[in-house]
């Protein structure tokens, strides 16, 4: 086998060979370390790399191997986003005011994967403080997709997305508090998973904050459970950390006689016909595996618009304000923005936001008790220009104006609705561009499991594994 041809196993099958001791861990870290450096100058998505040190470790779960004592995820590469902290290692945020930020703690999940086997190998890129759908930062520059280089992997996990895709991981992590893991799961052509709130912990840096979520991203659904099986559980460092386990099985139950809700546009987005034609054609995969497929009039609206981006717009602020006056030229402008007017609101305005999600909870929940899953767009149009201005006003989906920043994306409202888990898998590309298109699998809430088996099956009907960008 090639080493181009290792870097696209799956971790499942990665971690098989190990054990059956017909594939080292030195001879798959060797092979992506020889891929990233082929093609991440193409692709801008990593930081920070550790190639000697990783090797070291992959020679080191070797010998673990040997003697019986492999972990988890032992001797798997692992792509840790670069707004994680990861004790002793700089983690910038994508901003120039840490450029040399070194954390004392690593965030709980980060240190479960490293706990369980995972090679960190290199930190993956994010838009200043993660705050953008498309990944490009004053300190890092631009991110590209790898399946067309004019266009972003999305964000803020865009680096995560851009390795997967590229063969330059195995196994990656994001933060969801807006679609920060779909988004660059839909763009890039992975799997992403935001897990309900509470179902993995947060660090000591994001208290009680039920927007983020941090999640896997992958190239396959069981990588994705092998992955969240070992990043959640409670914690002592977030006190909404659920001690309820809930383990993904590593062969799921079909789903033939489930009724499946559709929602084209969630109420209120504007969706491209390459979208609305790969939605539907998933839908068709649903029923031919004998489901019920049924389009649902979801009530919700672009109301929920202002009261997210003033809550996000606070969360920033209550943190960064303090860095503004020395260091605002130096920032993304979109995202001194962003702070500068979180600062400048009220408790009332940022406790309206959650009465906005009871409400939209109210119009969701009754479609989650009668249909098993929720499907729908990832985004509504998915190639956006890896330059993209959030800014810009004459931004455009079927010839509408349509708002540069949140107008696309389909992820955030699911940020409102925190406890329902949702999965983005990969739906087909675009026609025009060869940009991947993502489909969303929403369920009850806390019910992890429905998620997941529906993806399984999705993938199991609609098999993506293997694709690989020509790079």
């Amino acid at each position: 086998m090639s080493g181009h041809d290792l870097c696209y196993l799956s971790a499942g099958e990665a971690l098989a060979r190990f054990s059956a001791r017909t594939l080292s861990p030195v001879e798959l870290m060797q092979a992506v370390v020889a891929r990233s450096e082929a093609v991440n100058p193409k692709l801008n998505a990593f930081t920070y790399t550790f190639f000697e040190l990783a090797l070291a470790q992959a020679r080191a779960a070797e010998e673990r191997y040997a003697k019986g004592e492999a972990r988890a995820l032992e001797g798997l590469p692992l792509a840790i986003k670069d707004f994680h902290a990861v004790a002793g290692e700089i983690t910038t945020l994508g901003s120039k005011i840490f450029e040399h930020n070194r954390p004392e703690r690593t965030a709980p999940t980060v240190a479960r994967l490293l706990d369980a086997g995972a090679i960190m190998h290199c930190r993956t890129t994010t838009p200043e403080f993660a705050h953008s759908p498309v990944t490009r930062s004053p300190l890092w520059g631009v991110t590209r997709n790898p399946w067309n280089l004019d266009y972003t992997p999305g964000g803020s996990s865009g680096g995560a997305g851009a390795a997967l895709a590229a063969g330059m991981t195995f196994l990656a992590d994001g933060t969801d508090a807006g679609g920060s893991v779909r988004i660059p799961a839909s763009a890039s052509g992975v799997v992403g998973y935001k897990p309900p709130f509470g179902r993995n912990p947060l660090d000591r840096d994001h208290p009680l904050e039920s927007l983020l979520h941090y999640g896997p991203l992958t190239r396959s659904v069981d990588d994705a459970a092998l992955m969240q099986n070992v990043m959640s559980g409670a914690h002592p460092d977030d006190i909404c950390s659920l001690r309820q386990e809930i383990t993904i099985p590593e062969r799921l139950e079909g789903i033939k006689g489930w009724k499946i809700a559709l929602s084209m546009d969630l109420g209120f987005f504007e969706v491209a016909p390459e979208v609305r034609e790969n939605t539907l054609a998933a839908a068709a995969a649903f029923r031919d595996m004998g489901c019920t497929v049924e389009e649902v009039a979801l009530d919700w609206s672009y109301a929920i618009h202002d009261p997210y981006l003033q809550y996000w717009e606070g969360m920033a602020a209550t943190t960064l304000a303090q860095y503004l006056p020395e260091w605002r030229a130096e920032m993304d402008p979109y995202m001194a923005a962003i702070i500068a007017n979180g600062a400048g609101h009220k408790a009332a305005t940022q406790y309206n936001c959650n009465l906005v999600r009871g409400e939209m909870y109210q119009a969701l929940a009754p479609i989650l008790e009668q249909y098993d899953v929720l499907i729908c767009p990832a985004l509504s149009t998915p190639s956006v220009l890896a330059e993209h201005d959030l800014a810009d006003a004459s931004f455009r989906i079927n010839g509408k104006l349509t708002e540069a920043y949140l107008g696309w994306n389909m992820c955030y409202p699911f940020n409102m609705v925190s406890q329902c888990p949702v999965i983005c898998v990969p739906n087909g590309r675009s026609p025009e561009t060869g940009v991947p298109i993502g489909l969303q699998i929403a369920a009850r809430s806390f019910d992890d499991l429905r998620v997941f088996r529906a993806a399984a099956a999705f993938e199991a009907a609609r098999p993506w594994h293997g694709a690989r960008p020509d790079l």
